[in-house]
């Protein structure tokens, strides 16, 4: 296994160690979470730049690396889901991870048919504000972990006061609702863009199964 590819299969590995250290909930294991996210960005940014480099590109690599990031992105937003204190509805990540394994089966098939369907703007964009958002939601926690370690307190009850501590606890208490909220539209135009674009060969497909 060459180097690209050990990279992505760590942060497959790391999935499992992300998720525990969310729901010990403490201030070390939600940073130790936040390092492992980030460290996993990394790896995705520059496991193809190696592959190319390297002249290491692989039939597996293609396979894994999206795969290694739809579930890493899927595992951060189900247990935002299971996190009450974030209050981040379930249909939100339901539409997200949908819109992720829809486009991928999109692409397989289009890959079957030795057609590329490369990343458009609309689809890097929603990349992007994903990470930005997780990672931001990440500190979000591990500012409320702190407030319960060392203020006891919440940010519900932080919004009782008068002052910055009102706003701090309304932020902290709504962002990760309207951050999810923004990233899951993203998410779903992205996801039209890519079929709207590539409806030819999704009804292409569809009447070759139909036919059967």
């Amino acid at each position: 296994m060459n180097l690209a590819n050990k990279l992505t299969m760590g942060r497959i590995i790391a999935i499992p160690f992300f998720i525990l250290f969310m729901f010990i909930g403490n201030i070390y294991t939600r940073v130790a979470a936040l390092l492992i996210f980030i460290l996993a960005a990394l790896t995705d940014m520059y496991d193809g730049i190696i592959a190319r480099h390297r002249e290491e590109v692989t039939n597996f690599g293609k396979f894994i690396d999206p795969l290694a990031d739809k579930l890493i992105v899927s595992a951060a937003f189900i247990s935002f889901v299971q996190l009450r204190e974030l209050a981040i509805p379930a249909w939100m990540v339901i539409l997200v991870i949908s819109r992720e394994f829809i486009i991928t089966g999109l692409r397989s098939v289009a890959a079957s048919r030795g057609t590329i369907i490369s990343a458009s703007l609309s689809g890097k964009f929603k990349t992007t504000s994903q990470m930005v958002v997780i990672i931001t939601i990440l500190l979000i926690l591990i500012v409320n972990a702190v407030l319960k370690n060392y203020w006891h307190t919440t940010p519900l009850e932080l919004q009782a006061f008068l002052g910055w501590e009102r706003v701090l606890g309304y932020i902290l208490d709504r962002a990760p609702y309207w951050l999810m909220l923004v990233v899951t539209i993203l998410t779903v135009i992205s996801g039209f863009n890519y079929i709207f674009k590539n409806k030819q060969l999704l009804f292409e497909e569809i009447s070759i199964k139909t036919t059967r």
